[in-house]
């Protein structure tokens, strides 16, 4: 563990935001019958879970969980879902992604999602860093964080010790 690492959310307070964005995307998604609940794959997929199980604890919604695969090196590669378009056309879906850092993995995520046609269109993040280079934002966020461009946000999934670490 480097000595620079500052622990922004320890697991007790992402447990608080991970609860307080499932009631959001309830509210937002009140009326509808099922909520396409899309991750990232690595991180953004384990938060999505995370989201899916918080969600379904506290409304009577069908969620359904889609993995997104994109290369982070060449976000305009093929990106790949679990789950085939079809299945998500014409429903709510939420995006989901661990760290909004420069927004180059959401930006280009959305527009994959963009050539099917949604009912309604979201993006969710444990922590948003204020660093983008595209127009996109989190409509559903834990933490914002202004951090210095040298500054980098790791969340960390473990067994009983979840946290977000700033180095």
């Amino acid at each position: 563990m480097a000595s620079t690492e500052t622990v922004i959310l320890n697991k007790k307070e992402i447990a608080h935001k991970l609860k307080r964005i499932a009631y959001q995307i309830y509210e937002a998604n009140i009326s509808e019958e099922e909520v396409i609940i899309a991750g990232i794959k690595e991180n953004g997929y384990i938060f999505a879970k995370k989201l899916k199980t918080a969600v379904e604890k506290i409304s009577p919604i069908k969620i359904s969980l889609c993995q997104v695969t994109i290369d982070k090196k060449n976000p305009i590669a093929p990106i790949t879902t679990s789950i085939n378009p079809q299945a998500y056309q014409n429903k709510s879906l939420v995006l989901v992604d661990d760290v909004l850092h420069s927004g180059t993995t959401l930006i280009y995520a959305v527009k994959h999602f963009l050539n099917v046609p949604l009912k309604q269109f979201k993006t969710a993040v444990l922590v948003d860093r204020n660093h983008k280079k595209y127009p996109i934002k989190a409509d559903y966020k834990g933490i914002s964080l202004s951090t210095s461009i040298n500054e980098n946000v790791i969340v960390v999934f473990e067994p009983g010790n979840n946290r977000a670490i700033l180095e």
